[in-house]
């Protein structure tokens, strides 16, 4: 099973609000996760955004992989170098 650290979103329309989740990869985008290890808020300036670093890195260690968008947001909080 390939799990991916990614972003399910949440929110109304144009006003989008994200959790960082674990899910398997064959999944849909908010469909059935694994676990939360976060928030992402793009709508506030500067976008805002808070990681659980225990769980993520747990879950990287175990071969998690992360999206793009989740890959930045890790390296912003010195999660990933």
């Amino acid at each position: 099973m390939a799990v991916k650290i990614r972003l399910r979103r949440l929110g109304q329309k144009k006003a989008p609000f994200y959790r960082i989740v674990v899910a398997d990869s064959r999944s849909p985008r908010d469909g059935k996760c694994i676990e939360e290890i976060g928030t992402y808020d793009p709508t506030r300036d500067p976008s805002e955004y808070h990681v659980n670093e225990e769980l993520a890195k747990k879950w990287l260690a175990n071969g998690a992989q992360p999206t793009e968008t989740v890959n930045r947001i890790f390296k912003a909080t010195g999660i990933v170098k």
